[in-house]
Protein backbone atom coordinates (compact mmCIF):
# COMPACT_ATOMS: atom_id res chain seq x y z
CA UNK A 1 0.00 0.00 0.00
CA UNK A 2 2.79 2.45 0.89
CA UNK A 3 4.47 1.67 -2.41
CA UNK A 4 1.23 2.44 -4.28
CA UNK A 5 0.77 5.75 -2.42
CA UNK A 6 4.33 6.76 -3.10
CA UNK A 7 3.85 6.01 -6.79
CA UNK A 8 0.66 8.09 -6.93
CA UNK A 9 2.29 11.00 -5.12
CA UNK A 10 5.26 10.81 -7.48
CA UNK A 11 2.95 10.88 -10.51
CA UNK A 12 1.10 13.84 -9.03
CA UNK A 13 4.33 15.76 -8.58
CA UNK A 14 5.46 14.89 -12.11
CA UNK A 15 2.19 16.29 -13.46
CA UNK A 16 2.38 19.45 -11.33
CA UNK A 17 5.98 20.33 -12.14
CA UNK A 18 5.66 20.53 -15.97
CA UNK A 19 2.48 22.56 -15.62
CA UNK A 20 4.21 24.92 -13.20
CA UNK A 21 7.07 25.35 -15.68
CA UNK A 22 4.60 26.04 -18.48
CA UNK A 23 2.92 28.72 -16.37
CA UNK A 24 6.28 30.35 -15.67
CA UNK A 25 7.14 30.29 -19.37
CA UNK A 26 3.78 31.73 -20.37
CA UNK A 27 4.23 34.52 -17.81
CA UNK A 28 7.63 35.28 -19.32
CA UNK A 29 6.11 35.58 -22.77
CA UNK A 30 3.52 38.02 -21.47
CA UNK A 31 6.26 40.11 -19.84
CA UNK A 32 8.20 40.09 -23.11
CA UNK A 33 5.34 41.23 -25.31
CA UNK A 34 3.06 43.15 -22.94
CA UNK A 35 2.84 46.94 -22.89
CA UNK A 36 1.06 49.71 -21.06
CA UNK A 37 -0.58 51.09 -24.20
CA UNK A 38 -0.61 48.72 -27.16
CA UNK A 39 -2.82 47.38 -29.89
CA UNK A 40 -2.28 43.71 -29.15
CA UNK A 41 -5.05 41.93 -27.27
CA UNK A 42 -4.73 42.34 -23.51
CA UNK A 43 -8.34 41.80 -22.40
CA UNK A 44 -11.22 39.51 -23.26
CA UNK A 45 -11.21 35.92 -24.49
CA UNK A 46 -8.82 34.62 -27.12
CA UNK A 47 -10.36 32.18 -29.57
CA UNK A 48 -9.19 28.65 -28.85
CA UNK A 49 -7.20 27.06 -31.65
CA UNK A 50 -7.57 23.49 -32.87
CA UNK A 51 -6.11 20.88 -30.54
CA UNK A 52 -2.64 19.66 -31.41
CA UNK A 53 -2.81 16.01 -32.42
CA UNK A 54 -0.02 14.11 -30.59
CA UNK A 55 2.19 12.30 -33.03
CA UNK A 56 2.00 14.97 -35.72
CA UNK A 57 4.14 18.02 -36.41
CA UNK A 58 2.40 21.40 -36.39
CA UNK A 59 3.39 25.06 -35.99
CA UNK A 60 0.15 26.16 -34.34
CA UNK A 61 -2.71 24.89 -32.26
CA UNK A 62 -3.69 24.42 -28.64
CA UNK A 63 -1.75 22.10 -26.32
CA UNK A 64 -3.93 20.44 -23.70
CA UNK A 65 -2.47 20.11 -20.22
CA UNK A 66 -3.92 18.88 -16.92
CA UNK A 67 -2.99 20.58 -13.67
CA UNK A 68 -2.55 18.86 -10.31
CA UNK A 69 -6.27 19.31 -9.58
CA UNK A 70 -7.29 17.49 -12.73
CA UNK A 71 -8.44 20.67 -14.53
CA UNK A 72 -7.99 20.57 -18.29
CA UNK A 73 -6.33 23.72 -19.65
CA UNK A 74 -4.89 24.81 -23.00
CA UNK A 75 -1.72 26.65 -23.99
CA UNK A 76 -1.32 28.31 -27.37
CA UNK A 77 0.58 31.15 -29.07
CA UNK A 78 -0.13 34.01 -31.42
CA UNK A 79 1.14 37.41 -32.61
CA UNK A 80 4.75 36.75 -33.56
CA UNK A 81 5.47 33.70 -31.37
CA UNK A 82 5.68 30.33 -33.11
CA UNK A 83 4.84 27.04 -31.40
CA UNK A 84 6.23 23.79 -32.78
CA UNK A 85 4.80 20.49 -31.53
CA UNK A 86 6.40 17.24 -32.55
CA UNK A 87 6.80 13.64 -31.41
CA UNK A 88 10.17 11.90 -31.28
CA UNK A 89 10.64 8.43 -29.80
CA UNK A 90 7.08 8.60 -28.42
CA UNK A 91 7.89 11.78 -26.43
CA UNK A 92 5.64 14.72 -27.27
CA UNK A 93 7.57 18.00 -27.25
CA UNK A 94 6.12 21.49 -27.66
CA UNK A 95 8.52 24.36 -28.21
CA UNK A 96 7.79 28.09 -28.06
CA UNK A 97 10.16 30.23 -30.08
CA UNK A 98 10.59 33.76 -31.38
CA UNK A 99 9.60 34.29 -34.99
CA UNK A 100 6.25 34.38 -36.69
CA UNK A 101 3.58 36.66 -38.13
CA UNK A 102 2.38 39.66 -36.13
CA UNK A 103 -1.41 39.52 -36.19
CA UNK A 104 -1.80 42.80 -34.28
CA UNK A 105 0.06 46.08 -34.02
CA UNK A 106 2.60 45.55 -31.24
CA UNK A 107 4.48 48.02 -29.08
CA UNK A 108 7.26 47.30 -26.60
CA UNK A 109 7.76 50.01 -24.01
CA UNK A 110 11.39 49.79 -22.92
CA UNK A 111 10.64 52.25 -20.09
CA UNK A 112 14.18 53.63 -20.11
CA UNK A 113 15.82 50.20 -20.28
CA UNK A 114 18.15 49.06 -23.04
CA UNK A 115 16.64 47.02 -25.88
CA UNK A 116 19.57 45.85 -27.96
CA UNK A 117 20.70 43.34 -30.56
CA UNK A 118 24.17 41.89 -30.11
CA UNK A 119 26.21 40.00 -32.66
CA UNK A 120 25.27 42.13 -35.70
CA UNK A 121 27.75 42.16 -38.58
CA UNK A 122 29.20 45.33 -40.04
CA UNK A 123 28.47 46.19 -43.66
CA UNK A 124 31.41 45.37 -45.93
CA UNK A 125 31.36 48.47 -48.12
CA UNK A 126 33.73 46.80 -50.58
CA UNK A 127 31.22 44.09 -51.49
CA UNK A 128 27.86 45.23 -50.08
CA UNK A 129 26.17 48.19 -51.72
CA UNK A 130 23.07 50.16 -50.86
CA UNK A 131 19.90 48.61 -52.24
CA UNK A 132 18.46 49.88 -55.51
CA UNK A 133 15.60 47.38 -55.79
CA UNK A 134 14.10 47.30 -52.29
CA UNK A 135 10.31 47.32 -52.27
CA UNK A 136 7.72 48.01 -49.59
CA UNK A 137 6.94 45.13 -47.21
CA UNK A 138 9.35 42.82 -49.07
CA UNK A 139 10.57 39.59 -47.48
CA UNK A 140 14.23 38.71 -46.97
CA UNK A 141 15.86 37.34 -50.11
CA UNK A 142 13.72 39.30 -52.57
CA UNK A 143 16.09 42.23 -53.04
CA UNK A 144 19.76 43.10 -53.10
CA UNK A 145 22.01 45.37 -51.08
CA UNK A 146 21.02 46.97 -47.78
CA UNK A 147 18.52 49.52 -46.50
CA UNK A 148 18.44 51.50 -43.26
CA UNK A 149 15.87 50.94 -40.52
CA UNK A 150 14.27 54.15 -39.28
CA UNK A 151 11.52 55.10 -36.82
CA UNK A 152 8.38 57.04 -37.71
CA UNK A 153 8.11 59.48 -34.80
CA UNK A 154 4.39 60.05 -35.40
CA UNK A 155 3.39 56.39 -35.03
CA UNK A 156 6.48 54.65 -33.66
CA UNK A 157 6.45 52.32 -36.67
CA UNK A 158 9.75 50.84 -37.85
CA UNK A 159 10.26 51.38 -41.56
CA UNK A 160 13.10 50.99 -44.02
CA UNK A 161 14.79 53.73 -46.01
CA UNK A 162 16.98 53.52 -49.07
CA UNK A 163 20.48 54.66 -48.14
CA UNK A 164 20.44 56.93 -51.19
CA UNK A 165 17.44 58.72 -49.68
CA UNK A 166 19.21 59.31 -46.38
CA UNK A 167 22.18 61.12 -47.91
CA UNK A 168 21.61 62.90 -51.20
CA UNK A 169 24.16 64.79 -53.20
CA UNK A 170 24.34 66.51 -56.53
CA UNK A 171 26.55 68.50 -58.86
CA UNK A 172 25.76 70.67 -61.85
CA UNK A 173 27.77 73.11 -63.95
CA UNK A 174 26.42 76.07 -65.91
CA UNK A 175 27.88 78.27 -68.64
CA UNK A 176 26.82 81.77 -67.69
CA UNK A 177 25.62 84.58 -69.85
CA UNK A 178 26.60 88.14 -69.03
CA UNK A 179 25.30 89.27 -65.62
CA UNK A 180 23.43 85.99 -65.02
CA UNK A 181 22.94 85.54 -61.29
CA UNK A 182 20.18 82.88 -60.92
CA UNK A 183 20.92 79.19 -61.56
CA UNK A 184 18.08 76.67 -61.21
CA UNK A 185 19.21 73.07 -60.81
CA UNK A 186 17.86 70.44 -63.17
CA UNK A 187 15.09 68.35 -61.65
CA UNK A 188 14.31 71.08 -59.08
CA UNK A 189 15.84 69.31 -56.07
CA UNK A 190 15.14 70.96 -52.72
CA UNK A 191 18.53 72.30 -51.70
CA UNK A 192 19.62 72.14 -48.04
CA UNK A 193 20.96 75.06 -46.03
CA UNK A 194 23.58 77.20 -47.77
CA UNK A 195 26.20 75.65 -45.47
CA UNK A 196 25.69 72.39 -47.36
CA UNK A 197 25.84 73.99 -50.81
CA UNK A 198 29.17 74.84 -52.43
CA UNK A 199 29.38 77.17 -55.44
CA UNK A 200 32.43 77.76 -57.63
CA UNK A 201 32.97 80.40 -60.32
CA UNK A 202 35.65 79.38 -62.80
CA UNK A 203 37.06 77.02 -60.17
CA UNK A 204 37.22 79.62 -57.37
CA UNK A 205 35.01 78.90 -54.37
CA UNK A 206 32.50 81.59 -53.49
CA UNK A 207 31.66 82.46 -49.87
CA UNK A 208 28.39 80.89 -48.68
CA UNK A 209 25.57 83.34 -47.89
CA UNK A 210 27.83 86.22 -48.94
CA UNK A 211 28.66 85.61 -52.59
CA UNK A 212 25.58 83.46 -53.15
CA UNK A 213 22.27 82.55 -51.52
CA UNK A 214 20.13 79.43 -51.75
CA UNK A 215 16.35 79.23 -52.18
CA UNK A 216 14.51 75.96 -52.97
CA UNK A 217 16.33 74.60 -56.04
CA UNK A 218 17.94 77.85 -57.15
CA UNK A 219 21.34 79.34 -56.37
CA UNK A 220 21.58 83.10 -56.74
CA UNK A 221 24.94 84.80 -57.08
CA UNK A 222 25.55 88.08 -55.26
CA UNK A 223 28.07 90.18 -57.21
CA UNK A 224 30.23 91.35 -54.33
CA UNK A 225 33.43 92.79 -55.86
CA UNK A 226 33.01 90.62 -58.93
CA UNK A 227 30.86 90.48 -62.04
CA UNK A 228 29.47 87.54 -63.98
CA UNK A 229 30.74 87.46 -67.56
CA UNK A 230 29.50 85.48 -70.51
CA UNK A 231 31.25 82.12 -70.61
CA UNK A 232 31.89 81.94 -66.86
CA UNK A 233 31.56 78.39 -65.52
CA UNK A 234 29.43 78.26 -62.40
CA UNK A 235 29.49 74.91 -60.58
CA UNK A 236 27.06 73.95 -57.81
CA UNK A 237 27.64 71.04 -55.43
CA UNK A 238 25.42 70.02 -52.54
CA UNK A 239 24.90 67.23 -50.01
CA UNK A 240 22.04 66.60 -47.55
Amino acid sequence: MNTLLNTLNSDKMQTKKPFKNLKIFASGLLMLTGLAASAQQTTGDVTKQTDVDPGTTTTAGAVRVIDNKGTIKYLQTQNGITMLSNTTDNVTTTTWQLGGVLTNDTYIDVDGNLFTLNGLELIDSATELASTDATTESDAGTGTGYTILVRDEATGATKKLLATELIQSGQEAFTAIADQTAYALTGTPVLPSFSQVWVYRNGAKLIANVDYTVTASTVTLVENDYSVYAGDIVEVQYVK
